[in-house]
């Protein structure tokens, strides 16, 4: 019996830490009725990896901790879908540039960017990741200790029970400069010191959306070039991204100016690689500006232990009936 219970529980113990793997990674589909779309996370594993010391800010890309990276920049479709969910019921409609449904969303704020993000959240019963006030909630404000709940003294801007943010700048440096195979970091997020090639679309391998005429405009964000070691496309070209962070890193105010990162088609090599840091109102609207979503769910913070609450849950239930059959 003894032997069948052990078995028992330990494959109820995989099957517990394969449910939580698959809400932490994969495919999450947000929205409701004709308006959902989905958006695929990669794992950024390697917790606890060094900073790099050679590229801007200095250092930067130390993450303790595993998370998940949007493989894709955010689309204008899944901003209209935000609208039709949540927007224009609220009146809190984001605006953006308009060049296609699979476009990258442009012309988008980091106050907007947030409210979208903030509705990932609560959408899906979690709690909102910024704290936003004014009519159309473009006011960006600090999480303070009186926010008994939300608050984390080393980043006011995240609540720490959020599950989608923006990535911080860290986050979004180590998911584009670093290789987990040689626990390394490049100059640009092909994985290589040298700039990838520079193509108008596509998918191969070692190219990028830069370089190209302004009036091309970005291409589909399934279609942004080829992928980071970590398997993310588009992090080098294509639009440039909104970090969380503020630029001088601190996060002491709202208002403060936040970094971005990337570059964009139009732009040159220098402006994919780990040198190159912008720095942006959080009101600006650029129709070279985009970003996209990182997910906390496999972080320490938000999952301490993947399925140890269902695991011990169920051993507690197993002991109890094994109990009372022996007593029989």
């Amino acid at each position: 019996m003894r032997r069948t219970l052990f078995h028992f529980v330990a494959a109820v113990s995989m099957a517990a830490v394969g449910m939580v793997s698959a809400v932490q990674a994969g495919t999450i589909t947000f929205g409701s009725g004709g308006n959902t779309f989905s958006m695929e996370f990669v794992t950024i594993g390697n917790p606890g990896n060094a900073d790099d010391t050679t590229g801007n800010p200095n250092p930067a890309g130390k993450v303790d901790y595993a998370y998940q990276m949007g493989k894709y920049e955010v689309s204008e479709d899944m901003i209209d879908k935000y609208n039709a969910n949540f927007g224009k019921e609220r009146g809190l409609v984001i605006t953006k540039d308009s060049r296609g449904a699979n476009k990258p969303a442009t012309g988008v704020s980091w106050n907007e960017a947030a409210r979208f993000v903030n509705w990932l959240n609560t959408s899906t019963g979690g709690s909102a990741a910024y704290k936003l006030i004014g009519a159309n909630q473009n006011i960006a404000l600090l999480w303070t200790a009186s926010d008994t709940l939300d608050y984390d003294a080393t980043n006011p801007y995240r609540s720490r029970r959020a599950n989608y943010v923006l990535p911080s700048m860290d986050e979004w440096y180590k998911a584009a400069f670093y290789n987990p195979a040689t626990e390394t970091y490049s100059d640009f997020p092909n994985g290589s010191d040298t700039a990838p090639t520079a193509v108008a679309s596509g998918t191969e391998a070692n190219t990028a959306v830069y370089r190209q005429h302004v009036a091309q405009g970005p291409a589909d964000i399934t279609a942004a070039g080829g992928l980071s070691p970590y398997g993310i496309m588009g992090l080098g070209g294509n639009v440039s991204e909104w970090e969380e962070s503020a630029f001088d890193t601190n996060n002491s105010s709202g208002s403060s100016f936040r970094g971005i990162r990337g570059g964009s088609w139009s732009n040159s090599s220098f402006f994919l690689s780990s040198s190159a840091r912008l720095s942006r109102n959080p009101a600006n609207e650029s129709a070279d500006f985009g970003f996209r979503v990182a997910s906390l769910y496999s972080s320490a913070a938000a999952v301490p232990e993947p399925g140890s609450f269902v695991v011990l849950t169920l051993l507690g239930i197993s002991g109890a009936a094994y109990r009372r059959r022996k007593r029989k």
